[in-house]
Parts: C-alpha cells; structure tokens; sequence
C-alpha cells in the first residue's frame, strides 16, 4: 500500500485577527496605504484572502481596525505625575497622539476620515471621550463641553497632520528634515520685508523650533483659553 505524503498545514488554519492586524500595520508603516493590498497581505500572511475577509473584513474594514488598535493603545497612555492635573491628562493624551502619528504617518489621514466618516465610530468617540473627561473637569460649564472638546481634538489632530508625511510619499523621497527648514528659511529671507515684516522677524526661529514643544505651546494657548470660560 502506498504512503501518502502528508500535506502541509495551511497557514490560514491557523492564522488569528491580531496576525492580521499586525502585518497590515507594518505594510501601511512601510509603504503608507497604497502597501496594503490584498495580494500583499495574502503573500506575507501565507494565506487565501478568504481567512482575511473572515476574521477582519475587507480593505477598508481592515483599515478602520488597525487605525482603532494604534489609537485604543495611544489613548491608554497616562500621565507621570501621581497627583496629575487635567491639564496634565490632556497634554498626555495629546502627545500619545502626536507620537502614534509621527510613528505611523498613515494614521494622519485615517483620523480625519474617521472624524468626518464616522462621528459614531470607536476611533472618534474614544478620543472625544478621553478629551472630554478632561474638559469638564477643568471647570468648563456644560453648556460649552462640546465646542471645548471639539477645539481641542481639532487642534490635536490638525497638528499632528501637518507634521505628518504626506499621503503617497514613501521614505526614500521625503525630505531631511534640517534640509526642509533650511530651503523653507531661505525662502522667507527672499521675501521684501516691506510687504512681509512678520515672516523676516520669525525667520530666525524656524531651524531651532522643536515641533513636539511648538504643539505643546499650542494646547497651552488653548487651555488657557478653556480655563477662562471655568
């Protein structure tokens, strides 16, 4: 009787959501969006994009997942200080965000079309939630709860998108960052100072700005105004 050759164990039987989740992350990490395609997932998961669609759905479903999983773990961070201020837990949260999105530059614009896709969706409710909290603990009356937290996470995550790679850039053609500066400064410096007095006085400062220090200034400005509606 003839032995039968065993046949291989196929990956998908035993592939799990998180094995997923995490290879999606480093493709969208690597290449941005356009990375994460079916055929790459499927090749690098050793997998038939029916286990895929099973466990997570399809591409913008698995989108939508793996921008909740960077968020859900940004939003746990907490602060140093044992006796920690709102002002503290806001400005933790704030540079959570600002770091997930500095780490994966394709959360940027993942953040902004779940603001404007899904109000209702986790990724939105859990920021505004944690924000919130802190809203009102600062003393902000009730009535002002939502535009407050709205200016805050409006502020967060416009500022964190400005410092992100634009969507389609890949890391062998961004820019260095001192380069950037350099080129931008030179081209203020070119403009006549009679029509542009502001941008020559701020010339200087562009190369020794800090732009995790700069968003902190800009949350301080903005609870500084929040602590006066208190």
């Amino acid at each position: 009787m003839a032995t039968r050759t065993p046949r291989p164990q196929r990956r998908n039987q035993v592939l799990s959501r998180e094995q997923i989740i995490e290879t999606a992350m480093e493709l969208l990490d690597a290449g941005g969006e356009g990375a994460l395609t079916t055929r790459a997932l499927t090749e690098r998961l050793s997998t038939g994009s029916g286990a895929v669609y099973y466990r997570v759905g399809n591409r913008e479903e698995l989108l939508d997942t793996v921008t909740e999983t960077v968020v859900t773990a940004a939003l746990a961070a907490e602060p140093v200080q044992a006796m920690a201020t709102p002002e503290d837990e806001i400005r933790t949260v704030a540079l959570a965000l600002f770091d997930a999105i500095a780490e994966h530059q394709w959360l940027a614009t993942r953040l902004t079309l779940q603001l404007v896709r899904k109000p209702f969706g986790p990724v939105t409710v859990g920021i505004f939630e944690r924000i919130g909290r802190q809203v009102g603990a600062l003393g902000v009356p009730q009535a002002s709860w939502f535009d407050a937290a709205s200016t805050l996470v409006h502020y967060i995550l416009g500022a964190v998108s400005q410092n992100a790679r634009i969507d389609g850039d890949t890391p062998a053609v961004e820019p260095d960052r001192a380069e950037f500066l350099d080129a931008t400064a030179a081209a203020w410096q070119g403009l006549d100072p009679e029509d542009y007095p502001f941008m020559h006085a701020i010339v200087g400062q562009i190369n020794e700005h800090d732009d995790r220090e700069q968003f902190l200034t800009g949350i301080g400005v903005v609870l500084d105004g929040l602590t006066r509606l208190a």
